[in-house]
């Protein structure tokens, strides 16, 4: 787990609010910094703040109240211990494993948070989710939950037995007639595809501006997007970036209450190169592979460090 984390608290710092004690299980996501004084961080949209700094991979700013950290790298997960404002950190429900609550800080918050803007608290609700990985199959066990009828949109049939395990029918989206069948169907899509792929037949299953299309994947190439289709099928879309610390603590509590979990795998950090490689050919399915931080020891480039 790089960007998103659990674990045992270990020591409070003096001014730290008062919610932690050590011994707690915490969970840390994709962030650990904002400037926690602008517009956006008092509304609860730290994960938009200028001022944000990510978990791993990133670099502490200047003018966060931390100045000593400033210009440091963040090394998330891939740590033996980390050091985060208590803002940042999240109580996992006491019967939650830990193993759950960090996968749960990328995957369940990324798509729990166009969802819960969405489609939670709304009767009858049509929702498609288009990609069945590690975030798809979340983005299923969350609308569930939330009382949605679900779809997945998918290339093919392959994974037709999985999706309907979780309680969704799957549709293929490069099957002209099946999204055809599917014309003004759904309320919302969630789109989490992370490479290229034809967006302008999932418009026409949108209802007309009721309906929204929430973009997840982070596909680097522009979307190429037929104008009059959007236009005379009202389409509204949206690009949604994990969520706030309080809609953060709102997902761990709500996945809790309904008993979702991700689908997960627990690995030595010796193998982690070997899961990244095959995730590169696409092996695996939706699953979160979990590193066990007490192994990294084991690691050659660590051991006897």
């Amino acid at each position: 787990m790089g960007h998103e984390l659990g674990g045992i608290v270990t020591e409070v710092g003096a001014n730290a609010a008062s919610k932690f004690k050590v011994g707690d299980k915490v969970a840390v996501g994709c962030m650990v910094q904002s400037c926690q004084t602008c517009g956006l961080c008092e509304q609860g949209l730290e994960n938009h703040c200028l001022g944000m700094c990510q978990t791993y991979s990133g670099m502490f700013p200047k003018g966060c109240g931390h100045d000593e950290c400033s210009d440091t790298h963040t090394n998330g997960g891939y740590s033996t211990g980390i050091t985060v404002h208590s803002r940042f950190c999240f109580t996992v429900p006491e019967k939650m494993p830990l193993e759950h609550a960090g996968p749960l800080c990328c995957a369940g918050i990324t798509t729990y948070s166009p969802l819960a803007r969405h489609v939670k608290g709304k009767a009858n609700q049509n929702v498609g989710v288009v990609g069945f990985g590690g975030l798809g199959h979340m983005a299923v066990k969350i609308a569930k939950a939330m009382g949605a009828t679900v779809t997945v949109l998918s290339r093919s049939e392959a994974k037709k037995a999985d999706a309907e395990k979780l309680g969704a029918s799957l549709a293929v989206y490069t099957d002209k007639e099946q999204m055809k069948g599917l014309f003004r169907a759904f309320d919302c899509i969630v789109d989490t595809v992370s490479a290229p792929h034809e967006i302008n037949d999932l418009i026409s299953t949108l209802k007309p501006y009721t309906g929204i299309i929430t973009m997840l994947g982070g596909v680097p190439q522009p979307y190429t997007v037929a104008g009059f289709p959007m236009i005379f099928n009202g389409t509204r879309m949206e690009g949604s970036l994990i969520g706030g610390c309080a809609i953060t603590q709102e997902m761990l509590d709500f996945c809790a209450e309904h008993d979702i979990a991700p689908d997960v795998k627990i690995i030595p950090a010796t193998e982690a190169e070997a899961v990244f490689v095959g995730m590169q050919k696409g092996e695996g399915g939706p699953i979160r592979h979990v590193i066990d931080i007490e192994t990294i020891k084991d690691v050659p480039l660590y051991a006897g460090n």
